[in-house]
């Protein structure tokens, strides 16, 4: 670890300061230095969409599981109807989590059966003003596939291959 300051500000001085090998005491310069998170590090849910036609089309379709296995209570969700028929669509009209109660356990995400939450790595979400910026509504917590898949590589081509062969079984059979 003596090589001077090439140690800070570098991917290699991270690097050698993760290595189980290295002895000693260090300091990371944060916020010019972060360590890199690891892929099962789970912070704040947020609500995967796709991108069709130039349209986001989230995958919630307000069913309110995560609500219901949420142990702080923390989101709330409110369901979209037909305009002309009052009938319920499955989609959220509204989507709310409240960051200051949110446990980052995960069963939000776990339990949804559509796959539209999942737990992010921004961790930087410290502000003043509580009622402003720590209740994430629909726009803050809309994410594209495309995020996940960066930050949670393994996972997405896992879930990949699950769905193609689950779309395989059914051509089968």
């Amino acid at each position: 670890l003596r090589e001077g300051k090439k140690r800070y500000f570098t991917a290699q001085g991270i690097e050698q300061r993760r290595n189980s090998k290295t002895r000693g005491i260090f300091t990371v310069q944060y916020p010019e230095e972060k360590l890199p998170v690891p892929e099962e590090f789970r912070y704040i849910p947020f609500l995967v969409y796709e991108e069709v036609d130039g349209r986001q089309k989230l995958r919630c379709t307000a069913c309110g599981i995560c609500a219901k296995v949420c142990p702080p209570q923390c989101i709330w969700i409110v369901r979209s109807t037909d305009p002309e028929t009052g009938r319920p669509v499955p989609a959220p009209s509204e989507f709310y989590i409240d960051v200051d109660i949110c446990m980052n356990c995960g069963f939000c995400a776990e339990y949804c059966p559509f796959d539209a939450i999942k737990m992010d790595h921004d961790y930087e979400i410290a502000s003043y003003d509580r009622q402003k910026a720590h209740i994430f509504d629909l726009q803050k917590l809309a994410k594209p596939v495309t995020y996940y898949a960066k930050i949670r590589p393994g996972n997405y081509a896992k879930e990949q291959r699950m769905l193609v062969e689950k779309e395989t079984a059914k051509t089968l059979s």
